[in-house]
């Protein structure tokens, strides 16, 4: 019988699972689909494995993963991290360095429960990608984008099911045009709040939407904006995620592309231990 613990979290609506042992690295491959999707959860959850770090300066080290595999970076993941080692009393208000796969994510604490990421290096490759019947930009925000804004799409949540089939679509067009590390897709549309900047969906790597705005498609979409000049260093962005909830960006520029920084909120949802019994025909998740 293996036992392993976590802790449940949502940043703007999508849901965080932190792994707080029972499983190494090297066996995260084997148990990722048991701890995330049916019957123990379900396919838009994003695990997060505490490890400990390598370097002395990080409070933590993290490996995130989905559906699919394993993840470079994750924006309302790390948000999720966060709030789930103040709950755990590992961390109180302040700066925090956090290691990941991609490099070492720094990570603010606010008094008021908010968190801001200084996120990984983020940068736009390629502009005006034709792929398929759009055209769109590919660019980098700890994870690879096809942002689209010329779609012809209603971003409504009664419009999801369109959406994404239509992004599916996108992102074997944009694979097909020569860009396969691609694995998200976001489009874009005028916000439903006045208060905000922009409205998107976004299809995750599993076939997924994300319900929050998007910690990493947000770095590549402030990554896109200061590349247009259409944004200014330090300037804030609002972005709104389908069903509502929103990031705040900005970003301090670089050589080669821009640092963004992203400010969001999570909630602890629950506390558990998952339990795989070996007689269990689905112990590892349905296949």
């Amino acid at each position: 019988m293996k036992r392993i613990p976590i802790i449940d979290s949502h940043t703007g609506g999508e849901p965080t699972r932190v792994v707080l042992g029972g499983v190494s690295p090297e066996e995260l491959e084997t148990y990722r689909r048991a701890i995330l999707c049916e019957p123990r959860g379900h396919e838009v959850i994003v695990g997060a494995l505490l490890v400990e770090p390598t370097a002395p300066s990080c409070a933590a080290g993290v490996i995130f993963f989905n559906n699919v595999g394993i993840l470079g970076m994750c924006g309302h993941g790390m948000i999720g991290l966060i709030i789930t080692l103040r709950h755990l009393g590992r961390i109180s208000s302040g700066e925090h360095r956090i290691e990941t796969p991609v490099g070492i994510v720094t990570a603010t604490l606010h008094d008021d429960g908010r968190v801001s990421i200084r996120n990984v290096p983020s940068y736009r490759k390629a502009r005006a990608v034709q792929a398929g019947a759009v055209i769109g930009d590919v660019a980098y925000g700890g994870n690879w984008f096809f942002l689209v804004a010329d779609h012809g799409l209603a971003l409504t949540r009664e419009n999801i099911p369109q959406l994404t089939k239509a992004t599916l679509a996108m992102r074997a067009a944009v694979h097909a045009a020569g860009y396969p590390e691609v694995d998200h897709i976001e489009l874009f549309a005028p916000p439903h709040d006045p208060a905000n900047r922009s409205r998107s969906f976004v299809l995750c790597p599993g076939g997924e939407y994300d319900r929050s705005p998007c910690g990493t498609g947000t770095s590549a979409k402030l990554a896109c904006l200061a590349a247009d000049s259409k944004l200014a260093p330090g300037e804030t962005w609002r972005q709104e995620s389908i069903i509502g909830s929103v990031f705040e960006g900005s970003y301090t520029p670089t050589e080669n592309g821009i640092i963004p920084t992203i400010t969001g909120t999570a909630f602890i949802t629950a506390e558990s231990t998952l339990i795989l019994d070996p007689s269990d025909p689905f112990q590892f998740g349905i296949p």
